[in-house]
């Protein structure tokens, strides 16, 4: 594998970053995951809109967009795979170890590896921890992901891929690395971005290409909805077949098999959507 770093495609062993770097000691830094299908990125230009917004909330500077997308390309020529996670990582760079800047400049560092196909249906568990849709990272895609291993963990405890989180308010929120949509009375909703929930490039999709809606939700609506179904990059479109201990026995839904099929065409057809 080989990884590209500030400008540079190195073997991984020999890719490194500072022990100082402000990304590894106190989380100061943004990524995007990207989807690679046949060595192409899928949505690369919504991908970096927002590594653009998520640094401009971090306060660091707007990253070069012609060279990361060369980066990209660098790294998805060098390792082709089928279907693969290109991760791009930008970060405030050298820093003391404290929460202040040095100002010395940015870290960049895209990597791959191969994926494996996502199984038609997930099992999701809700959370006691919440998303705090008033902090200063709500909605900014941010390299400070230890909530989300915690939460994770507790899912993969309970034999679960995926686990869902409420806001402060108690309003459903998003996954830990996913968007979720419910279907209830046959319409199609999902938590507004002001629940605290991110951006999803999938799910600005899904509602581009259905008559999927936002909607203020429960947490409770998981266990009344007709259909449940996460959204995510390497997702795309993803049935839920359990939440905590209700089954939904028939996942996909019809509703759900006709936006992984709608979603699969529309994103094979265009790759810059």
């Amino acid at each position: 594998m080989r990884i590209w770093v500030n400008g540079e495609l190195l073997d991984s062993a020999e890719a490194t970053v500072s022990a100082l770097d402000h990304g590894l000691t106190v989380g100061d830094g943004v990524f995007e995951t990207v989807k690679a299908v046949d060595s192409r990125p899928f949505a690369l230009g919504r991908h970096l809109d927002r590594l653009e917004r998520s640094a401009r909330g971090l306060g660091l500077p707007a990253p070069d967009r012609e060279l990361v997308r060369a980066a990209c390309a660098e790294v998805l020529a060098a390792d082709p795979v089928p279907l693969g996670r290109l991760r791009i990582t930008y970060t405030g760079g050298l820093g003391p170890l404290g929460s202040e800047r040095s100002g010395e400049g940015s870290t960049l560092v895209v990597a791959l590896s191969a994926s494996e196909p996502r199984p038609e249906t997930a099992a999701v568990v809700t959370v006691p921890w919440t998303r705090n849709e008033h902090g200063a990272l709500a909605g900014i895609k941010t390299t400070s992901y230890a909530e989300n291993v915690i939460a994770l963990a507790r899912a993969q405890e309970h034999g679960a891929s995926e686990a869902i989180l409420a806001n402060t308010a108690g309003r459903l929120c998003e996954g830990t690395g996913s968007n979720i949509f419910v279907v209830l009375d046959g319409q199609v909703l999902t938590p507004p971005l002001s629940s605290g929930c991110l951006a999803g490039i999938t799910r600005a999709l899904v509602l581009q290409w259905s008559d999927a809606q936002e909607a203020d939700l429960p947490l409770s609506v998981l266990h009344d909805a007709e259909e449940v179904f996460l959204t995510g990059s390497l997702r795309d479109v993803q049935a839920v077949s359990r939440v905590d201990d209700r089954e939904l026995p028939g996942a996909p839904g019809p509703v759900t098999a006709r936006l992984m099929a709608v979603f699969a065409e529309r994103s094979a057809a265009d790759l810059e959507p």
